[in-house]
């Protein structure tokens, strides 16, 4: 009786407070309806219990303790089972922390129950959808999303004859113009913001270009019968080659590349063969000719490194040829006559990107099988360069048309944009900043959008004083957590384990910081601080000891959860001989360790102390995330690891705004909305938050 007593006492003290906070702020409005109120009062315990549980949660999420979060939320819905607000961000906070499963559950609740509309249906259709794996994407069918077209509203030409291209990390592309005699720059929403015209005398009918290893820019001229270099921004440097038959000279070069070692390879059409130059621009050999079993090139277009050989496309043949990085006759790859007139050919992750006359084709490297990715149809079309960019889209210059093209995946124009508002900071209340990841239905970041690309309000109403603060992926910055594997395999691997420590450390002087992780049987914080700290690092530091059951799982967790609150662009760098123990994913699986990562903007990368072949869990990670493999004494060094995990996709977005909203002295769960637009797709994402009590 005592204990019913204090419970029904309890209850009329709450709602007696609410109701008198509702007395002295009349536009005062409860965040959640009294569905179960069977009390006098206009306001029960459980609601009020809720609210402040609730409050907690959204605040937890938003510090990016998701743990907490998530058992705050739950906590609230003990009181208010069936609000589908609470069980909308409890399913947030399980995204967040990787547990997919678990997410899709709580927001198809919501939305049986008549909550969320499209936005939410959206968000469980594209989570849903990216738990289905084995497909590759690569040979996707690809449509048209947007065009650039050289012409504007009164036929006036803004470029003319686009016959190659090169995108950028930022999400801009370098186009050819061949009949303009220029190269131009175009942004994400096809607004050109530079023309360069070569040195003094100009281009001379520029065929194609290329970003070489440091940076510089690298323009054929067929007419020219040379290659212009250029700096990053396109500012002419010096010439490279000349006209003729001998060593280093050429007659109307066409396509190029660089292989790891720096050299150069040009597809000399005129002379039927392959020159190559090394990083200096000095002519070093020739190759393509009649040779036994091989009779010679007729027409090279399209060139292409992968590993150790040089792949050359044909125009005459219609074929593919491969050769060794010597000059040396392989095999060939596609048989004669498959394609019509092959210009353009690009590597792009195991594949050979081919343009085609009107076609956009694939080539698998280990095969030789050709799949077609895009047709331009029986209109007039001559598509002479098709280049993958960083958004996961095909670039297509059409000379014959005199437009690029974006090509995208048919599934990405049908569902459009992932949107998710990742943090909202209100302690300068009203000065509010809020942070959005943009992606497409795969998981890949989408850069290089501008302020123009987005919408933002709150309430449903344009936000005040909208600032766009910037974009992740220009940022130059970037913080990591280097995890190091202390199973027992990795006794003797002590000398390779300094090395790779200290060169990572030396080359992210002035980048971010860097913290140690051991990956023992319980991970352990081994470092926390400037990258100065690690440049004489030594394993005997190390507290954790080697172990027969390392937790894998819970130091990728531990690394993740310290990079949640760093620099937009963060990676982990896992150090291990190569194999993964039994226990690896003891307490999570590899799915939820993935997504972990993946839901909150982090790269995973893996250097390997040992020659061995690598686990597949480790190669599944390294893939789904951005990453690369290394090894450790491998010839091109580790230096530029660093560099590789600045270049990482970014699709990080930073605004500010004044809110116009009343907060009820920070009690208000303050609603704000995002619409981010990029040619024909669009997404949403609709969120709220607390402003500091007072």
């Amino acid at each position: 009786m005592k204990n019913q007593f204090k419970r029904n006492f309890v209850r009329l003290l709450f709602a007696g407070i609410f109701s008198l906070c509702a007395l002295n702020n009349v536009s005062a409005k409860n965040l959640f309806e009294d569905k179960g109120n069977t009390t006098n009062y206009n306001r029960s315990a459980e609601a009020g219990f809720a609210e402040e549980e609730f409050r907690r949660g959204v605040l937890s999420y938003y510090r990016g303790m998701f743990n907490d979060a998530i058992m705050q939320f739950e906590r609230a819905l003990v009181y208010l089972p069936d609000e589908n607000l609470i069980i909308d961000w409890l399913g947030k906070a399980y995204y967040r922390a990787g547990m997919e499963g678990s997410a899709i559950r709580q927001w198809q609740y919501a939305k049986d129950a008549g909550y969320g509309g499209l936005v939410l249906d959206n968000r469980i259709e594209i989570v849903r959808e990216r738990r289905v794996t084995g497909v590759d994407e690569k040979l996707d069918r690809f449509t048209e999303a947007g065009v650039f077209s050289g012409t504007n509203s009164e036929n006036k030409n803004i470029f003319t004859q686009p016959i190659s291209v090169l995108p950028n990390s930022d999400g801009s592309v370098w186009v050819v113009c061949y009949g303009s005699n220029e190269l131009i720059l175009i942004n994400i929403n096809g607004q050109v913001v530079r023309r360069i015209t070569g040195p003094l005398n100009g281009f001379d009918r520029p065929v194609d270009i290329i970003k070489l290893h440091n940076g510089d820019l690298l323009v054929s001229e067929s007419a020219g019968d040379r290659l212009a270099l250029l700096s990053s921004k396109g500012i002419f440097k010096n010439y490279i080659g000349k006209k003729g038959r001998g060593l280093g000279e050429v007659v109307g070069p066409q396509y190029m590349c660089q292989d790891d070692n720096g050299n150069i390879y040009v597809s000399d059409f005129g002379n039927s063969r392959i020159v190559v130059f090394d990083k200096d621009g000095n002519g070093t050999f020739t190759f393509g000719k009649k040779t036994a079993g091989f009779d010679g090139l007729k027409g090279p277009t399209g060139i292409a490194v992968c590993g150790d050989s040089v792949f050359v496309a044909d125009s005459i043949t219609g074929a593919i040829y491969e050769f060794d990085l010597s000059g040396n006759y392989i095999d060939i790859l596609v048989k004669e006559k498959t394609f019509d007139y092959p210009e353009s050919m690009k590597y792009y992750d195991g594949y050979l990107i081919v343009s085609d006359r009107k076609h956009v084709s694939t080539v698998e490297i280990d095969s030789g099988i050709v799949f077609e990715n895009a047709y331009m149809g029986k209109a007039p079309s001559r598509i002479t360069s098709a280049v993958p960019d960083k958004n996961g889209n095909i670039i297509v210059s059409d000379i014959l048309t005199n437009n690029v093209y974006i090509m995208a995946k048919m599934s990405e124009l049908l569902g459009g944009l992932f949107v998710q508002i990742e943090k909202v900071s209100a302690e300068n209340f009203p000065n509010v900043t809020i942070e959005v990841r943009v992606q497409n239905r795969k998981r890949q970041p989408v850069v290089g959008l501008r302020a123009e690309n987005f919408i933002l309000t709150e309430d449903r109403r344009p936000c005040s004083g909208v600032r766009f603060e910037g974009a992740g992926s220009v940022s130059e910055n970037a913080d990591i957590v280097i995890v190091i594997d202390r199973s027992l395999y990795m006794s003797g691997c002590e000398e390779a384990l300094n090395d790779a420590v200290r060169v990572i450390a030396e080359n992210m002087t002035d980048v971010g910081n860097i913290t140690v992780v051991s990956a023992g049987e319980i991970p352990v914080v081994e470092y926390k601080g400037n990258s100065s700290g690690l440049l004489k690092f030594s394993q005997k530091a190390l507290k954790t000891k080697l172990t027969n059951r390392p937790s894998f799982d819970l130091a990728v967790r531990l690394a993740t959860n310290e990079l949640i609150n760093a620099s937009p662009k963060r990676s982990i760098v896992y150090l291990t001989q190569g194999k993964l123990d039994d226990n690896a994913f003891n307490k999570y699986g590899l799915s939820d360790v993935t997504n972990f990562m993946s839901n909150n903007g982090v790269s995973f990368f893996v250097v390997q102390l040992e020659q061995n072949a690598i686990e597949q869990e480790l190669d599944y990670i390294v893939k789904n995330l951005n990453g690369k493999t290394y090894y450790v004494y491998r010839p091109e060094g580790l230096s530029c690891i660093v560099q590789d995990i600045l270049d990482v996709p970014n699709g990080l977005y930073s605004f500010s705004y004044k809110s116009l909203l009343p907060t009820d002295l920070g009690r208000a769960y303050l609603p704000v909305e995002i619409e981010t637009y990029l040619l024909n797709r669009s997404g949403r994402d609709e969120t709220g938050y607390f402003s500091p009590l007072q």
